[in-house]
């Protein structure tokens, strides 16, 4: 027999006291047969464990058996080139794993760790995937062939034969505790984001893991084989389930529907998610829908789940006790560190997921109703003129777009191109579009200063404060809009800002409408006109104040002034990029928007953002990228001639590549059409002239100078 005396869970000032104690029999002593401990997979030191749960470990079936199988998934290991967030790419290019084979745009949906969501979790991730994954494919067999291994691509691109199956995944890392959630059919699970797949797929019986998965007992028996926070794919493989009779797995596959429809309903809210359809409080009037009493079901369904999953391990007494006090330890923590750091998830892995947006009330409807005004969101599913849209299942094919869209070939609250503009007066003016969308759905504000709040409903007075929603537009709805939109190390804004350096005029652009004519657009229709409206405006001063103004003429011709030359600093910088600017959503919205840093100066933060990217894209870092084809083809096309996958990219393997009767890639001798040809042909001069001028240009005009706010 062995003797263990437990310390871990002992203050730092008390450990000297409790081992004294326990050296005198009192408390913290395990005496454990160590032979036993390899009853466990890995022969852990679990000296805490009592006989009944040692015993589960050896007569119950391992999770990977003959029916159930886990698996580890992709890695990139180059998510800038092959990631994107959902909402960066054109919808109609994200597919279902297994019909990308002929599309030149392809992204497949992917789950990728994140941070502890039991039950449900919404897949923001997409991976490059045109022709089945070609380019990862060649990336992933050329990295192998670097480090001197065989260029199987299979090795880097782990559980291949499971991508497109529903299954169960979980993150691999997390600090709250371990969290199964259902994978919806047709995606790609990442290399942390392990996944649970049943030979046949069946709905019912993936519930009916969801739910023993995420019972107290399944969770005990992983923390009796590692560290806390490690769910490595083999750990997981290893821990035992019990046998389900046809009325066990009924019952518990209902229980796990019910708490993934209610974790789902909360996400509805999110306007990031793929669940969204209303921002928190006009959904709260739609559908009566009250987040605390979701919380309080799922708690209620969680305990079912529990004496259920208890009583098919046969576990009971002080062996179940046991286990409750374990886990309601668990609870307390992940509470306490939440209140600690104002966070909802504490201890996610940053590179999967961000820390939670917890956007208040009023910037939740005034994000919302900008998305309206751009047509992105349907306005008829707050006025009732839409029925809410039905749920899916929790293994249904996954969602690549959200209820709350405006379906495709509807009609806009407001016809645009993708362009507003904080213009008071101008058709296109955001706050004047959003007015409307308050008094149509009912919205106005109450209160004063800085405490506006809103009400909505019959009761609504119909009171719009235009100054309130331009305040917000000039201070508060980028960055908070960055913040909502950034996930996996990624801040990907589907809304642009683009002004002058004081920000005292702007415009908005919607990247799912831009075109290659989209500056020109903003250039020509919106800023020359209100360059020559505020200049003749200028000139009525002059004239107005004479050869001898006042002191108040003289403030408002200076003012005047300072305007005056923002906007025209801001029209020639567009002037300036506008010739070479090509946008391609496949590149994502760091590097689309990458070349117009100049244009954000109102924003140092972002403007940062973006001209470091513009350098990494002078320096040759993101030469998949179409910018860079466009820009610097001769850089680019003789990097395809060494690089299989860069040709993939842009679309020339078979004029540098071949594959032999083995099946072999290998580089042509010689080309089917010259270097120097293919970069002629992908060459334009006014793109090169506009590219030698934006790099030759002096540093932009700061935001000190400040010209009059145009309310």
């Amino acid at each position: 027999m062995t003797i263990f005396i437990r310390l871990l869970d002992e203050p730092t000032d008390q450990k000297a006291i409790s081992l004294s104690e326990s050296c005198s029999g009192r408390r913290g002593v395990h005496i454990v047969d160590a032979s036993k401990f390899s009853q466990i997979s890995g022969s852990p030191f679990a000296y805490w464990a009592s006989a009944a749960v040692m015993r589960c470990t050896s007569s119950y079936p391992s999770l990977e058996s003959e029916e159930r199988h886990a698996a580890a998934g992709a890695n990139t290991r180059d998510n800038p080139r092959f990631l994107r967030l959902a909402w960066e790419i054109n919808p109609d290019n994200i597919v279902q794993f297994g019909a990308s084979k002929d599309r030149a745009s392809a992204w497949v949906l992917l789950t990728k760790g994140g941070k502890h969501n039991p039950f449900y979790a919404n897949v923001h991730l997409v991976v490059r995937w045109p022709g089945e994954g070609r380019e990862l494919k060649a990336a992933a067999s050329a990295w192998r062939a670097s480090k001197g291994w065989g260029e199987q691509w299979t090795a880097v691109l782990n559980g291949y034969d499971y991508y497109g199956r529903p299954g169960i995944s979980w993150p691999v890392r997390s600090q709250t505790g371990f969290s199964a959630r259902a994978f919806g059919q047709g995606g790609i699970f990442g290399h942390k984001g392990p996944t649970l797949f049943l030979d046949d797929d069946s709905d019912v019986a993936l519930e009916a893991m969801l739910a023993i998965m995420n019972s107290a007992p399944f969770k005990y028996f992983i923390s009796l084989q590692m560290a806390f926070g490690a769910y490595e794919v083999g750990v997981i493989q290893r821990t035992p389930v019990p046998e389900l009779s046809p009325n066990d797995r009924t019952a518990l596959a209902t229980l796990a529907r019910r708490a993934w429809s209610l974790k789902r309903n909360l996400d509805t809210a999110n306007e990031a998610s793929s669940a969204f359809v209303l921002p928190g409080p006009l959904l709260t009037l739609r559908t009566g829908v009250d987040a605390v009493q979701i919380e309080a079901e799922i708690g209620s369904i969680q305990t079912e789940i529990d004496d259920l999953a208890f009583r098919l391990y046969g576990l009971e007494g002080q062996d179940r006790a046991e286990i409750e006090i374990w886990a309601s330890k668990g609870k307390d923590e992940i509470a306490e560190t939440s209140e600690e750091d104002g966070s909802s998830e504490p201890d996610s892995d940053a590179e999967d997921d961000d820390e939670e947006t917890n956007t208040d009330a009023v910037g939740s409807v005034h994000s919302w109703a900008l998305g309206v005004a751009f047509g992105r969101f349907d306005l008829r599913l707050a006025t009732g003129d839409r029925e809410l849209p039905s749920e899916p299942g929790p293994f249904s094919p996954l969602p690549v777009v959200s209820p709350g869209m405006l379906p495709k070939g509807d009609p806009m609250f407001h016809v645009n191109n993708g362009i507003l503009v904080e213009d008071p007066g101008h058709p296109d003016d955001v706050t004047s579009i959003v007015a409307s969308i308050f008094e149509t759905t009912k919205i106005s504000y109450v209160g004063g200063a800085d405490t506006w709040t809103l009400r909505f409903g019959e009761t609504s007075s119909g009171l719009f404060m235009p100054e309130v929603y331009r305040a917000w537009l000039r201070r508060q709805a980028f960055p908070a809009h960055i913040k909502m939109y950034s996930k996996s190390r990624r801040k990907a804004p589907i809304y642009w800002r683009l002004g002058t350096a004081s920000g005292s005029y702007a415009v908005w652009l919607y990247i799912h409408k831009f075109t290659k004519d989209t500056l020109f657009r903003v250039q020509n229709d919106y800023v020359a006109p209100k360059l020559a409206h505020e200049q003749r405006q200028l000139d009525a001063l002059k004239s107005d104040a004479g050869s001898s103004p006042s002191a108040t003429q003289r403030k408002a011709i200076d003012a005047q002034v300072a305007f005056v030359e923002e906007i025209q600093i801001f029209f020639n910088e567009l002037k300036r990029v506008a010739p070479l600017w090509n946008p391609d959503l496949d590149d994502g919205v760091i590097i689309n928007s990458a070349p117009l840093w100049r244009l954000v100066a109102h924003n140092k933060p972002w403007q940062k953002e973006l001209r470091t990217a513009w350098e990494a894209l002078q320096r040759g870092d993101f030469d998949w990228s179409h910018l860079a084809m466009h820009l610097w083809p001769e850089r680019v096309v003789p990097k395809c001639v060494t690089d299989r996958s860069l040709a993939i990219a842009h679309e020339l393997e078979d004029v540098f590549w071949f594959e032999d009767e083995s099946g072999k890639w290998k580089p042509r001798k010689t080309p089917t059409h010259p270097v120097s040809e293919l970069v002629g042909e992908r060459t334009s001069d006014a793109v090169k002239a506009a590219l030698k001028d934006l790099l030759s240009a002096s540093e932009p005009a700061g935001g000190t100078r400040r010209g009059r706010r145009k309310v």
